[in-house]
């Protein structure tokens, strides 16, 4: 098993623009929706709007799974498909009006929306914090590494 700190995922976590989102409906049905967030203070921050379907999951129920794949690939041979690594974690998603998410967070993925309500509702802030361990898999090692499961394996705090 790799040996991973906590700083050392988030580090990771901060390079990436997308995640995917598991959560239960509130006829309990499982779903995921694949976002871009921004990493701030230990928080994965993203933006959508009241209408939208995963809004009301949330709201319902903001108990989550995350997933993070990163991509991986071997230097001047891209052509060779290597399976990304991962980084999944349980946690919780808040609901902020755009408005009051962090002033930090609002900048980056607000820029140029329109904070107002339209036919797709008002934008709002979403922000997961975990409550779980990362389980990586590839994190903090080759791409060759990630041929020994066991040694590609890892672990971390998330906080």
């Amino acid at each position: 098993m790799v040996e991973l700190t906590t700083d050392a995922v988030w580090r990771v976590l901060a390079k990436q623009n997308f995640m995917v989102i598991g959560m239960i409906s509130a006829r309990g049905q499982a779903r995921t929706v694949g976002v871009m967030p921004l990493v701030l203070e230990r928080t994965l921050w993203f933006t959508t709007n009241t209408q939208e379907w995963h809004a009301k999951h949330l709201a319902a129920n903001p108990e989550v799974s995350v997933t993070v794949a990163i991509p991986k690939r071997v230097p001047f041979v891209p052509w060779i498909k290597i399976p990304a690594a991962t980084i999944t974690f349980s946690g919780v998603a808040e609901i902020l009006p755009a408005a009051q998410m962090p002033r930090e967070a609002r900048e980056k993925l607000v820029r140029g929306l329109e904070l107002g309500g339209d036919e797709r509702g008002a934008l709002i802030g979403v922000g997961v914090r975990p409550t779980s361990d990362f389980v990586t898999y590839g994190v903090g090692v080759s791409v060759l590494g990630m041929r020994d499961t066991e040694k590609a394996r890892g672990r971390a705090p998330s906080g």
